[in-house]
C-alpha cells in the first residue's frame, strides 16, 4: 500500500497507532508523522561534513535506539531521515542553493559542491546501514504484510 497522504496527521500518534502507518516510497511522509518528525528533525543538517557526520550519527543512534525498542516507525522514519540527508545535499551539492530549475522551468547548469557532495556520501553510508539492516527488513516486511 502507497503512502496515505488523505488522514489526518496532525491527531496522530504513530508511536501509540503504529497500524496506521504506511511505508511509502523513499523519504514519503518524512514530515507528517509524528512523534517522529518533532524528534528527529532537529537532529538533521547537512551544511558541512562536520555537521553531517555529527548529524547522520546521530540520527543512526535514535534509529538503533528505536529498533532496541522494537520501535519499526521510528526506525523506517530515521532511515527516511537518513535518505532525505542525502538527496538533499546531493541537491546542493549539484545546483547552486538547491535549485535544480530556474524560473521557466529549465534545468539550471549543475556545478559541483564538493563540501556538499561529501556530505551527501556521509549521509549515503549510514542510510545504506540501515536499508540494508537484515533486522529491518525483516520487520518492514512483517509491517506490510500486517498493516499493509
Amino acid at each position: 500500500m502507497s503512502f496515505n497522504y488523505e488522514i489526518d496527521y496532525d491527531s496522530i500518534d504513530f508511536r501509540e497507532h503504529p497500524g496506521k502507518y504506511r511505508v511509502g516510497r523513499g523519504e514519503q511522509g518524512v514530515l507528517l508523522v509524528e512523534p517522529y518528525k518533532s524528534e528527529i528533525l532537529p537532529e538533521w543538517r547537512f551544511k558541512t561534513p562536520d555537521i553531517a557526520e555529527e548529524s547522520s550519527d546521530t540520527i543512526y543512534h535514535m534509529y538503533l535506539q528505536y529498533k532496541k525498542e522494537n520501535d519499526f516507525v521510528g526506525m523506517d522514519m530515521a532511515r527516511k531521515f537518513l535518505q532525505m540527508g542525502y538527496t538533499r545535499a546531493r541537491r546542493y551539492a549539484n545546483y547552486p542553493g538547491g535549485k535544480k530549475y530556474n524560473d521557466a522551468g529549465d534545468i539550471n547548469d549543475r556545478k559541483i559542491d564538493e563540501q556538499k557532495a561529501e556530505s551527501a556520501a556521509i549521509f549515503e553510508t549510514k542510510w545504506k546501514l540501515v536499508r540494508e539492516d537484515k533486522d529491518y527488513l525483516k520487520l518492514k516486511k512483517e509491517h506490510q504484510r500486517k498493516y499493509g
